[in-house]
């Protein structure tokens, strides 16, 4: 089995038991545990934070993944890894001071509409110092192709500590204030445990000299760094928002709406892992017909599976919903159920379009990455203040949703002029087709008045269904191989 199949399956693995415990603390402890208003004041903390983490980093471990390939001698490569660990100082140093001295300011601008959230602003800054750090030492991980072990400590380790530090708090052993202290604590041992893991995979020697090519790595880190910036935004921008525009309940029902969307993602998290690296080398040497394979397989691979999830949620999201108002008796949450159905159709159109986003980010054309990125990033939040304004929290989400199709598609083309290369077949088609047809199916099936027992009988039929027709069409080549395989082993 090669190494993309081996890693991507483990990280599908790892990702889906993060998911579970995210689903667990998402669903059903955050709410019942800690509370919607402490919650939400968490989520929109934590979104904050994210959305300045770009900034520190700079994207410099986009910068590692790019040149380390590029380059032959350990000591070219050791200089750009260097590079990576002190030029962010520049940035988080005179940031952390001026967070400090308006530190006060800060809080009462970002405390509108709930007062307690000035007492945990800290959080936003020391989380976001360690994340930075963490994502530069993962990518010396990813330049080794060894993902397996950072994906664990970047999708499940932060999810089990939510999960240890809820139940401290539910036992009264910390109350919210060392709830935040100690998930601040938590982040920074993860940070100290990939440093160690990145060093045994790889040791620099730690001797502070310039790489030769430095202007063009800090020109592609800034680049990047726009990027990840707009990015950051768009994924977060929403409960930011949200946190200035609607009541902190509201928040934790579109966030919860908007984790049960993210298992879509699943998939794509897994593969991009060990995907990324393998596509700046592809590039690196300039092999387009090698390329233009990776950019077919993700593409079909991704949308096949990610097309399963979507269906499994879509079509048992009145289900998933009767198990949360069981453990929460809060109504409330339902009223963001077509938050999920918005944010799953952008997922899967960010599944058909495939690697577009590594192919442009590591190729010569990186310069319109930032381009697509603040772009979108300025459209989300006009149409977010539209949306919002004008049907509520919901409105977050169709901002959201038409902003992804859009810029995918905008990406799409830019590869096809570019590259002369496009991800599309047949296949592509009867993957759609089948999404489509499955979710209709399932979706108006009703096996029992009993929601667990429907729930369970409709995702063992729709598994059985999706495997079924997805073998008989050959849909993936891959799928087909290791079903084969463990056909014979059995």
């Amino acid at each position: 089995m090669s190494l993309i199949v081996k890693q991507s399956f483990s990280n599908i693995i790892i990702i889906l038991f993060a998911f579970t415990l995210g689903a667990l603390n998402t669903l059903f402890f955050y709410p019942s545990i800690i509370g919607a208003e402490f919650y939400g004041i968490i989520l929109i903390l934590l979104a904050q934070s994210n959305i300045i983490q770009p900034i520190f980093s700079f994207g410099l471990q986009h910068s590692v993944i790019k040149f380390f390939s590029s380059v032959d001698s350990k000591k070219e490569k050791d200089e750009i890894l260097i590079l990576s660990l002190i030029f962010p100082l520049f940035i988080i140093i005179p940031f952390s001071i001026l967070f400090l001295l308006n530190y006060n300011f800060l809080g009462n601008y970002l405390s509108t509409v709930n007062s307690l959230i000035k007492n945990y602003i800290y959080i936003i800054v020391s989380v976001a110092i360690s994340t930075a750090y963490f994502e530069i030492f993962y990518s010396w991980c990813k330049v080794q192709k060894r993902t397996v072990f950072g994906n664990f400590l970047k999708e499940f380790y932060q999810r089990l500590l939510i999960t240890i530090l809820l139940f401290l708090y539910y036992f009264d052993l910390i109350d919210f204030n060392g709830f935040t202290y100690l998930l601040i604590f938590g982040y920074y041992l993860r940070l100290f445990i990939i440093i160690l893991y990145s060093l045994s995979i790889y040791s620099p020697d730690f001797k502070i000299a310039l790489p030769s090519n430095i202007k063009e790595i800090l020109y592609y880190s800034l680049l990047i760094f726009l990027s990840g910036f707009g990015a950051s935004i768009i994924i977060d921008v929403d409960a930011a928002m949200l946190g200035k525009l609607v009541q902190d309940e509201f928040v934790a029902y579109y966030k919860v709406a908007i984790f049960i969307a993210a298992i879509i993602d699943a998939p794509s998290r897994a593969l991009f892992q060990i995907l990324n690296p393998m596509v700046a080398e592809t590039i690196n040497k300039n092999n387009i017909s090698e390329l233009e394979k990776l950019y077919k397989k993700s593409s079909s691979n991704l949308l096949l599976i990610s097309g399963f999830i979507s269906v499994l949620i879509c079509s048992n999201i009145e289900d998933i919903y009767q198990i949360i108002y069981s453990i929460n008796l809060d109504a409330g949450f339902s009223l963001a159920i077509p938050v999920v159905f918005y944010i799953s159709i952008s997922k899967l159109s960010s599944a058909l379009v495939g690697c577009v986003n590594s192919i442009i980010t590591n190729s010569k054309y990186y310069y319109a990455v930032p381009l697509f990125s603040i772009s979108s990033a300025m459209g989300v939040i006009f149409l977010n203040i539209y949306f919002i304004n004008k049907i509520g929290f919901v409105g977050a989400a169709i901002s959201t949703m038409i902003i992804i199709i859009l810029f995918n598609a905008l990406k799409l083309i830019f590869v096809m002029l570019k590259f002369k290369i496009q991800p599309f077949s047949k296949k592509t088609v009867l993957i759609l087709f089948l999404i489509v047809t499955t979710s209709f199916l399932f979706y108006n099936l009703n096996i029992s008045t009993s929601f667990l027992t429907n729930l369970i009988f409709k995702c063992i039929l729709t598994l059985i269904t999706y495997l079924s027709i997805s073998y008989l069409l050959n849909l993936s080549d891959e799928l087909n191989s290791f079903l084969k395989i463990n056909g014979k082993e059995n």
